[in-house]
């Protein structure tokens, strides 16, 4: 008797050491799936909607992790990197770029945009200390702002890309004139009991992943995380506080930038104007889902949250769908969607008053 007692307290234990936000949001998508397939909907396809949300959306919540790890939290100025992504991609779309040689310029090109804009970006939060999250949703805003006039300026006359009638190119241009939709979610595709495992986007994912658990591990990944643990003991050692910083925010942007390639090949089009401006907030509320907090992230808080709260969003609609058959669910989805992101960060922003104090 006294062994089971041991066993379920020891179960309790590991249960409450599972961060809230975690434990809530995955008890809401078993909740989705159960109910998905008491309705009859396949377990299978249930699975590989919740991987393939996974795949494209896992570098973009990643590039939360150099940005939390320095001290400047998550990074709501996420547009920034994906602005640099999109327009790389539009300047490969006017230079006829297709297939692969469209997603590795594509992805080589938006890393160099972002490693720039990141510098400066880093600068910026160098020079708002203690009040980066306020700044940093603004930055990001106009920063789609201005690049909502970038699209409409851009000297590109390619007849896919621009308005039937008048200036600017299109807000959603698709990539299948290019040959580059779904090219790595359908590169080495493999479908085990039902479920189609896009492969090619979680190897990309997974290699992400591994990149960014490395780079923490080395000197410069170290000083990092140093100056987001404790700036003051940081700079007692000899750590250059403000440039770890400023690299911190170059790899994040920069990361950014890369993913949005990803998330952009993964739907099959891409979207310009004020597309990028509210995608911050989702990748945000991923990593806090996967258990991190503004000061502390890792890769396993990225893989964890993703999977569990895009594949929440990715399911919630047919789901409720099939439940409330006959009725316009789409609005009601939306609502709930943005109650648990903005609730997560929400709270997360909470606990980090609270420890602030």
């Amino acid at each position: 008797m006294s062994e089971l007692v041991k066993e379920n307290l020891s179960l309790y234990s590991f249960f409450k050491k599972i961060p809230f936000s975690t434990r809530a949001v995955g008890g809401l998508y078993i909740i989705v799936v159960i109910t998905g397939v008491i309705t009859g909907m396949p377990f299978a396809r249930l699975l590989t909607d919740s991987l393939h949300f996974f795949g494209v959306w896992a570098i973009l919540t990643l590039a939360n992790v150099p940005s939390i790890q320095s001290g400047t939290g998550p990074n709501f100025a996420l547009p920034i990197g994906i602005v640099c992504g999109l327009l790389a991609m539009v300047l490969m779309l006017a230079a006829e770029a297709t297939g692969w040689t469209f997603i590795f310029a594509s992805a080589a090109i938006a890393i160099v945009f972002g490693s720039a804009a990141g510098f400066l970006y880093g600068k910026l939060m160098n020079a708002v200390k203690g009040s980066e999250m306020a700044i940093a949703p603004y930055t990001g805003f106009a920063v789609t702002a201005i690049f909502g006039l970038v699209w409409l300026a851009l000297p590109i006359n390619h007849p896919v890309m621009r308005f039937p009638l008048g200036d600017g190119l299109r807000h959603q241009i698709l990539l299948n004139d290019w040959g580059a939709n779904f090219i790595l979610a359908s590169l080495l595709q493999i479908e085990i009991f039902g479920v189609v495992v896009r492969t090619g986007e979680l190897i990309v994912a997974a290699l992400a992943c591994t990149l960014m658990w490395l780079f923490f591990r080395t000197k410069t990944g170290i000083a990092i995380s140093a100056v987001g643990r404790n700036p003051m003991f940081a700079r007692a050692s000899g750590i250059n506080v403000d440039r770890s910083r400023v690299i911190a925010n170059m790899i994040s942007t920069a990361v950014a930038a890369a993913g949005i390639v990803v998330y952009a090949q993964g739907f099959g089009f891409v979207q310009l104007y004020d597309f990028p401006m509210f995608l911050a907030f989702p990748a945000i509320a991923g990593i806090l889902v996967g258990g991190a907090t503004g000061q502390r992230a890792k890769v396993l808080n990225v893989v964890v949250g993703t999977f569990l709260f895009q594949g929440l969003l990715a399911l919630a609609l047919p789901v409720f769908t099939r439940v409330l058959a006959g009725t316009d669910v789409g609005g009601v989805v939306n609502q709930i969607r943005m109650i648990i992101q903005n609730g997560i960060i929400l709270y997360a922003l909470a606990l980090m008053a609270k420890g602030a104090k």
